[in-house]
């Protein structure tokens, strides 16, 4: 067979396109793709027809290389996608004798009794390739058309059973399949829009045609995307590494949290591992986002001692000694009041930072000098205490507002360390 350069995926289900389910498999399949060097120019959501599947399959024979569906691969009657592809490309069906004793091992193991309509997921196109199932019942299957010079690959729906089929079976087949592969890196900023990101580095993108630069949104951040071809990885990692050197020389490469991070949360997790020190949470307005961000990372209960929700007043005050004085004169939401709610937060938990957060998420509770949007992060540490302002815009809804806030307290403890 030719080698491969252009893919389409095919994701077949009704309850696909009744937003009933996410769909993820068709991110994770073209980021898979893109790491392989194949281009994917086209996705297409197909529900359980037959008449429309092999529709949206004659549209993608006449483009592309590789069509990759996922879905339709199950026992029940609707599940119709690798027989109507073994038709379209005139494949017989022929049970599979080792499939179906992997089938009724697999009910056995599970002390369950195997039906009747399981046996046809042991039914396979005649000359197929097939990718076993570890996770599940439904194998993979692959026909390579010589005739067209298309090659099907057909994977179950499930995410949890096509993601590691793709990774460890159907990725070694492609690569032997395709002359170069794609490797990107990433650059995360906090603090710079992508308009002042774009405007610095305007020539660098422009220019760039091996690797590619591009910039992603998203709340309060700015991803780049550094994207290099060449025929093995180690070649791209180090066009895409060189590029990456030249983003940090310039006024960007200030606002840099982290190359290659998941999350700020992430960086300020693995920063903290890496200097054995701990930090704590006091949280108003953000209600415990702080520590479910921090929390959400493995190897949190490292670093995080704990946190505290003090919503109202009087929790401010008798959990972490934010002084009744302090409110009175200045508010919940002002400087110092976040500088004690960090400050007791720390001492109380005896952490090396607290960071917290006091402010008014909305949509009401604003005034001409408080309005929605303003928040106060604190921080406490080995260097002092002190707190930020900041001013989010009162247009935005209470999540954002909440979002960002966490955002910039992870961020202001990340700078601390």
């Amino acid at each position: 067979m030719k080698e491969i350069k252009t893919a389409e995926i095919l994701c077949v289900g009704t309850e696909l396109l009744l937003g009933d389910i996410v769909n993820t498999n068709a991110a994770y399949l073209s980021r898979k793709l893109a790491e392989l060097g194949i281009s994917v120019y086209h996705q297409t959501v197909v529900g359980d027809n037959p008449e429309r599947l092999k529709k949206a399959l004659a549209d993608s024979a006449n483009r592309c290389d590789l069509i990759i569906t996922s879905g339709g691969l199950g026992p029940t009657y609707d599940d119709l996608t690798k027989e109507t592809i073994a038709s379209f490309f005139g494949r017989n069906l022929v049970r599979n004798e080792k499939i179906l004793s992997h089938l009724e091992a697999y009910f056995a193991e599970m002390g369950r009794t195997m039906t009747e309509n399981n046996k046809k997921q042991a039914d396979i196109p005649e000359g197929a390739i097939i990718f076993r199932n570890d996770y599940g019942t439904a194998p993979g299957v692959c026909i390579e058309d010589e005739e067209s010079g298309v090659t099907a690959v057909m994977l179950p729906g499930p995410p949890r059973e096509l993601e590691p089929m793709f990774g460890e079976q159907v990725m070694p087949y492609l690569e032997k399949r395709s002359d170069s592969i794609l490797v990107s890196r990433n650059i995360n900023i906090f603090g710079m829009g992508e308009s002042a990101v774009e405007n610095i580095l305007r020539s660098l993108m422009e220019n760039s045609v091996n690797p590619t630069v591009a910039p992603y949104c998203k709340e309060g951040e700015v991803r780049l995307r550094i994207t290099a071809k060449a025929s093995d990885r180690n070649t791209a990692y180090a066009m895409c590494s060189e590029a990456v050197e030249k983003i940090m020389e310039t006024e960007v490469g200030k606002a840099v949290y982290g190359i290659d991070s998941d999350s700020i949360e992430g960086e300020l997790v693995a920063k903290l591992i890496a200097k054995g020190k701990t930090i704590a949470t006091a949280e108003s307005c953000t209600g415990g986002l702080i520590a479910k961000r921090i929390t959400d990372v493995s190897g949190s209960s490292a670093v995080f001692l704990g946190g505290c929700v003090t919503y109202a007043n009087s929790a401010k005050e008798s959990l972490i000694g934010v002084k009744h004085e302090t409110l009175a004169a200045h508010g919940a939401v002002s400087e110092q009041v976040a500088i004690e709610m960090a400050r007791g937060v720390r001492q109380a938990l005896g952490t090396d930072i607290a960071i917290a957060t006091t402010g008014i998420a909305g949509p009401g509770g604003g005034t001409p000098q408080k309005p929605v949007g303003t928040v106060w992060v604190g921080i406490s540490g080995e260097k002092g205490d002190r707190a930020v302002l900041l001013r989010l815009s009162s247009r935005r809804e209470r999540s954002y507002i909440r979002t960002l806030a966490a955002s910039n307290a992870l961020y202001l403890a990340l700078d601390e360390i």
